[in-house]
C-alpha cells in the first residue's frame, strides 16, 4: 500500500503538476497573489470612479444653476466666498460638532 502511494507521488506527471501549481500560485506574473492584489486595486479604482462621477454630476447641476440664475450666483458667492453687499454685515457661525469642516 505504501509503495503504491509512494509510486504515485514520485510519478513524473504528479511532480510536474505539483511544480506547475506551485509556480502558478507563487512565482508567475499572473499568480494568484498578484491577481488578488490587482482585484483589490480594481475595486478601489471603481469606488474612486463612482465618487468622481458623482462629483461631476453634482458640479454640472451646480454650474447649470449658476449659469441660468443670477440669484444662485449671489447665493453661491455669499455662502462659499463670504461676499457681502455694501453696508451689510456678515456673521459667520461655525458648527464644530460635525466631522466635515471643509465647507
Amino acid at each position: 500500500m505504501f509503495k503504491q502511494i509512494f509510486k504515485i507521488l514520485v510519478n513524473k506527471y504528479t511532480i510536474t503538476i505539483a511544480a506547475f501549481a506551485v509556480w502558478m500560485v507563487f512565482f508567475d506574473s499572473n499568480s494568484v497573489i498578484n491577481r488578488m492584489k490587482h482585484k483589490e486595486k480594481l475595486n478601489t479604482l471603481k469606488q474612486e470612479k463612482k465618487f468622481y462621477l458623482d462629483e461631476i454630476r453634482h458640479d454640472s447641476v451646480l454650474s447649470q444653476k449658476l449659469l441660468s440664475d443670477s440669484n444662485e450666483i449671489e447665493k453661491f458667492a455669499r455662502e462659499h466666498y463670504l461676499m457681502k453687499k455694501d453696508k451689510e454685515d456678515v456673521f459667520l457661525i461655525l458648527d464644530t460638532t460635525t466631522e466635515d469642516r471643509h465647507q
